[in-house]
């Protein structure tokens, strides 16, 4: 059997998993500085489920699209 193959599959899932999740970080931290306020302290002290409602749908939308331009 030809690991090679195996191992080139391995090593792009691991990069592109990196580069999904730099993108991700970047794209929440761009948001982070839109927004007036320190989302973070807003849905954790005070306690805000419609910015935490929100923040997740960014989430899981950025993550959507960074998965959908790694499967190609």
């Amino acid at each position: 059997m030809n690991y090679d193959f195996f191992y080139k599959g391995i090593a792009a899932s691991i990069v592109y998993s990196l580069i999904g999740i730099t993108v991700l970080l970047l794209a929440y931290w761009i948001l982070e500085r839109l927004t007036p306020e320190n989302s973070w302290q807003e849905i954790v002290k005070n306690k805000n489920v419609a910015l935490a409602i929100v923040f997740a749908a960014f989430i899981i939308g950025i993550s959507i699209i960074v998965a959908a331009a790694i499967h190609g």
